[in-house]
């Protein structure tokens, strides 16, 4: 934690757009810096149903609440009146999102005057290390952003991780008891935990039908969880009937099971569980590094198929060549993929994969978080207001 004199007040403005994995970062962020860090949090948010399925506390239709310490408000366009006695130290807008102007004219009748930051989506591309913290004048008025990027290397933000998750992770994996209980409360039962387990989020134009298919050749028995609403075309044809939570089907050597949308400390519980990890987007991704499991990464689809330089870009640095082709026909950057080819060889590759995972786990650790980095970088760049010396 930084040494602080009082607490000092940050807001994060949060558009959803894929989702759960801009709130999904946001809320994590929110949290981590109240928690650990004591920041006085507020998060603008506009779009509480989507909020509610990662953190069932929250009531979609309140305006203003708090919850877990963290002021949620819910942002729906507020056009002000805002004053600088509304403005947080810290003003940090997601993925450039659009703030309300009327705050960002408080903004600039602040003495001093605030941080302003624009989080960045994570990408490895190499290019984000010249972009990270740069700063950018507003045309009309007297106020600096910055850039910050979340990252895979120590001259970016780093990724998000809270203190003790490494330490819970391997609590819970080394303790079979807790794996059990908690696999029972998402409906699996016992004999299937022995199975291959592996868990299913992703976009809709995901190829999950073709690596069905495999699954239910294999020799060995597959049982697939897939939260209630992801891949729901695919999953359906296979039930033969509308997924609903707790259904589940067999076929072959594959079981798909429907489970609920759990909440995010439940969502780390079930990476941990199982033996592969499919994720997507930003958020789960980064849950699934922290996992020390295999993972396939579902990346958010970008006109030009952008994505997939960045895909690409990350599978570079993770270095796995046998889950990396699997990964790039995942996302339809390989032309024909031999789906049964990709999927041999990572089978062959997993049992195998565990020192790989704990050692990226550990490089990338030693950046540090990016809530902590981005507190360092806030009082760098200062100065915030009297009432919060960072």
């Amino acid at each position: 934690m930084l040494p602080t004199t009082s607490a000092p007040t940050l807001a994060i403005f949060c558009k959803v757009v894929d989702n759960y994995g801009d709130i999904g970062i946001c809320w994590r962020l929110a949290r981590q810096l109240q928690a650990e860090h004591g920041v006085a949090v507020t998060l603008w948010v506009d779009d509480l149903a989507s909020f509610r399925r990662l953190c069932p506390a929250v009531d979609a239709q309140a305006e203003v609440q708090l919850v877990s310490g963290v002021l949620v408000r819910h942002w729906h366009g507020q056009p002000g009146p805002f004053g600088p006695a509304d403005i947080a130290d810290i003003v940090i807008e997601f993925f450039a999102c659009d703030i309300p102007e009327a705050y960002i004219a408080a903004m600039a009748q602040c003495q001093p005057r605030p941080v302003w930051l624009n989080l960045e989506g994570l990408t490895a591309e190499a290019w984000v290390e010249g972009c990270h913290t740069l700063p950018s004048t507003h045309p009309r008025l007297k106020l600096v952003k910055h850039f910050f990027f979340p990252g895979f290397t120590d001259k970016t933000g780093g990724l998000l991780c809270e203190a003790g998750l490494e330490q819970a992770r391997a609590a819970f994996q080394g303790d079979s008891a807790q794996r059990t209980l908690f696999l029972r409360s998402l409906g699996v039962p016992e004999a299937e935990q022995d199975h291959t387990l592996v868990s299913l989020f992703c976009y809709p134009d995901a190829p999950v039908a073709s690596l069905f298919a495999q699954w239910m050749q294999g020799s060995a028995p597959i049982t697939c969880l897939v939260p209630h609403g992801v891949a729901g075309a695919a999953v359906g044809q296979f039930l033969q009937a509308p997924p609903q939570v707790g259904q589940a089907a067999t076929r072959g050597a594959l079981t798909v099971r429907v489970i609920d949308f759990v909440s995010q400390p439940d969502y780390d519980k079930l990476l941990w569980s199982c033996d592969l990890n499919f994720v997507r987007g930003e958020d789960s991704f980064v849950r699934a590094q922290w996992a020390a499991r295999p993972f396939i990464w579902h990346i958010y689809p970008q006109d030009e198929n952008l994505h997939h330089k960045k895909l690409r870009a990350f599978l570079a640095r993770y270095g796995q060549a046998d889950t990396a082709a699997l990964a790039l026909a995942w996302n339809g950057a390989t032309p024909v993929p031999d789906w049964h080819a990709l999927w041999t060889a990572c089978q062959r590759a997993m049992p195998a994969m565990a020192p790989h995972c704990e050692a990226w786990q550990r490089s990338m650790g030693r950046h540090g978080d990016l809530a902590g980095n981005l507190l360092r970088f806030a009082a760098a760049i200062g100065p915030t207001s009297t009432k919060s010396q960072v």
